[in-house]
């Protein structure tokens, strides 16, 4: 109970003496790119991890050089 509290109020103390990011307000050196579009971004974060893993485990399995048991 008391680990639990201590935890929540650190959260909570945390949360509330952070600051805003303040992402509207342009750095100096601050040159953003353009957005990707729907396609780009599935293409990015689903289909090259999903192409990645699969690669992977597939020379994993192929240089396997375990003996096989039968």
């Amino acid at each position: 109970m008391r680990a639990g509290s201590v935890a929540a109020g650190t959260t909570l103390m945390m949360l509330l003496m952070s600051s805003p990011a303040l992402a509207l307000t342009r750095d100096d050196g601050d040159d953003p790119g353009p957005g990707l579009n729907v396609l780009e971004t599935l293409g990015l974060y689903v289909a090259l991890p999903i192409v990645l893993f699969l690669v992977i485990a597939g020379l994993v399995m192929v240089l396997d050089k375990s003996k096989k048991q039968a």
